[in-house]
């Protein structure tokens, strides 16, 4: 019976991961729901009392692919997540896609498309995205077969 003591340390180490885990994933959604509530990201150097700049009318205009109608537009407002899940607010049809490939959200007046770690990557205007690269009027965005045109109005 030497070894009882050993198996009960083992099981509060183990009981010691899995809390420390659901913390880990408790913190993390809740960064999660705040960005996704307040709309945009918390600015550390941007007082309260400051205007916040207005964000323009913007859409994803379908050019081709994904198993969507070439010209059908997408209002951006709010952002939007493009890839192959159903749960993603642009279902897209493309093999080349990941479940949730990419985003495209406001902040500082401004739209920015952002790859979510896909597979195959996300193009703007062919140059692939790393980080988050703010969209202009005109811009193309590829999500491997699927081409959106992105538009705003302002």
């Amino acid at each position: 019976m030497q070894f009882e003591p050993i198996a009960v340390a083992l099981k509060f180490g183990f009981i010691a991961v899995l809390y420390l885990f659901l913390l880990w994933v408790a913190r993390s959604s809740l960064r999660d729901l705040r960005g996704t509530a307040e709309g945009d990201y918390y600015e550390p150097g941007l007082a309260q009392s400051e205007p916040r700049e207005t964000v323009a009318d913007a859409w994803l205009i379908v050019v081709k692919g994904g198993g969507l109608e070439g010209g059908a537009r997408y209002d951006l407002f709010g952002g939007v997540s493009i890839g192959r899940s159903s749960e993603a607010d642009v279902p897209i049809d493309d093999r080349y896609a990941s479940q949730i490939h990419a985003r495209i959200f406001a902040r500082r007046g401004g739209y920015y498309v952002e790859d979510m770690n896909s597979t195959n990557g996300t193009f703007l205007n062919g140059d692939p995205v790393k980080g988050e690269i703010e969209l202009a009027a005109g811009d193309s965005i590829e999500i491997g077969d699927t081409e959106f045109r992105y538009e705003e109005n302002r």
